[in-house]
């Protein structure tokens, strides 16, 4: 007998196949609803009961009416113990771990024992098996993925994967993501593994600064600090962000070096190295573990970098920017009515991370276009100078970022361009997509491509509007010198 009656019932979930089974063979008048069936010939209509039949399934799990089978729910480790008035019927039809499990009892009663956090949630459960509806908190995925899985019900499987990589960006107390991320590790579910690592990296600023930062693990800090597609504010947020998790988790000395050593020095500015030097406790501590590091970088920061290329390996991490949102490496953009017209936005950057180059800026000039349209897209005209019209979907949305100038400055470095697209989720402003341009072209060619930028509740739109943040990453290029 179970007495919970939820009715937050996500869109995902279907009611299951016995009670679409039992449905046809229960059909009544009372509370009919009638709908023209387009596929039905001779004008026959379906009556639908299907609400009616959950209701019943629901009130029948409730009363225990009819019920041939007991399940006890041992919570392991302790003395609790959950009683459910159930039917071997339902139960079978739902789960061929159940149906094995009651073909070999010889008993009345089945003796399930669980874990805590999934014997809390084991009525939810058994109620989803007879209604085909669950409504599940951000604490509960985990436990009755757990459930769907050991039990081998893959719709309520699949549907809470589903649910997880939707709701990455919901507030909790202490954080989920992470706690998503290792159980995705330990069953092997690839998909959800990377969307988590995906929205960790897209979004570590907040990370940084919430309660979850202390609480992941050391191969998934490892696994970020490898990363080129972080965004966050600076290197240095990142470097700062580490020492107090190391402060906290206080992890074996290895680890700590290989922390310190996945850090580009070379994007931190030469004062801020030099406070770190002489201020942080972790620096001071570890400081011949990176010492090699630390002068590889004031190196690149008081060397132009073409005669720095001319002797080091210029391509390795150390040199190689991530998603910075500082003001020196790009500019927010907030497009309002984005399908109205052209916009265009001009904003300066840094030549480069290097304190050699610290005082020179390149302006660049950005143009969003709602519906550009290809040319072989557009109207062409014939021997007779008529214009020829042509059909078109409207066009696509098309982001330009070209330099205002030229400049020598700009010899051994090529410019990333990457477009940030933020969107709203459960109510938290949140990284939506993430554009690279190729370094040899001025333009994101898939740019928006599965964005409908027409509707006022596109995802992609904040209020309506477009809020976009440009980043520039200029990359060196290690010179070849021909042997005399």
């Amino acid at each position: 007998m179970v007495h919970s009656c939820e009715r937050n019932i996500p869109s995902w979930v279907s009611v299951g196949s016995l009670l679409l089974s039992l449905y046809f063979h229960s059909i009544t008048v009372g509370g009919a609803a009638l709908k023209q069936e387009v596929a039905l010939e001779n004008g026959a209509t379906v009556l639908n009961h299907s609400m009616t039949l959950v209701q019943r399934m629901e009130t029948l799990l409730a009363l225990g009416n009819g019920s041939d089978i007991t399940l006890r729910v041992q919570t392991i480790n302790t003395d609790e113990v959950k009683v459910i008035q159930a039917h071997t019927l339902v139960l079978t039809l739902q789960s061929d771990v159940f149906e094995e499990l009651l073909l070999n009892r010889n008993t009345s009663t089945l003796v399930l024992r669980e874990m805590p956090d999934c014997a809390a949630v084991f009525d939810k459960f058994v109620r989803y098996l007879y209604c085909g509806d669950i409504s599940v908190r951000l604490d509960q995925a985990i436990p009755l993925h757990k459930l769907a899985s050991k039990y081998h019900v893959w719709s309520l499987q699949q549907g809470l994967t589903q649910y997880m990589t939707q709701h990455l960006s919901s507030d909790s107390p202490a954080g989920h993501v992470v706690g998503w991320y290792q159980y995705a590790i330990q069953i092997g579910d690839f998909v959800l593994r990377d969307s988590c690592l995906q929205y960790l990296s897209w979004n570590l600023s907040s990370v940084l600064q919430s309660g979850e930062w202390g609480s992941i693990s050391e191969e998934l800090l490892l696994s970020l600090l490898q990363r080129s597609d972080l965004i966050l504010q600076s290197e240095l947020e990142l470097y700062e962000a580490l020492e107090a998790w190391i402060n906290q988790n206080q992890p074996a000395s290895p680890t700590v070096e290989s922390a310190l050593r996945a850090v580009r020095y070379g994007m931190i500015p030469p004062q801020h190295l030099f406070r770190l030097q002489k201020q942080s406790p972790l620096m001071l501590k570890y400081y011949e573990s990176i010492r090699d590091l630390l002068y590889l970088a004031f190196q690149f920061h008081s060397a132009s970098p073409i005669q720095l290329a001319k002797y080091f390996d210029v391509n390795c991490s150390i040199f190689t920017p991530r998603n910075y949102l500082s003001s020196s490496w790009g500019s927010p953009w907030v497009i309002n009515s984005p399908t109205r017209d052209d916009r265009s936005f001009s904003f300066q950057t840094q030549l480069g991370p290097s304190g050699h180059d610290s005082s020179k800026k390149v302006t660049w000039n950005a143009l969003f276009s709602p519906r550009w349209l290809p040319l072989s897209a557009r109207s062409t005209y014939t021997e007779l100078g008529a214009m020829q019209p042509t059909r078109t979907d409207g066009g696509r949305p098309r982001i330009i970022v070209t330099p205002a100038t030229s400049s020598p400055d700009f010899a051994g470095v090529s410019f990333q361009k990457t477009v940030i697209v933020m969107a709203r989720q459960q109510g938290k402003v949140v990284v939506r997509h993430v554009y690279n341009f190729h370094q040899s072209t001025e333009e994101s060619g898939d740019f928006l491509a599965d964005a409908d930028l027409q509707r006022r509740v596109s995802e992609y739109l904040i209020d309506s509007s477009l809020y976009l943040h440009i980043v520039v990453k200029p990359l060196y290029h290690t010179l070849i010198v021909a042997r005399k």
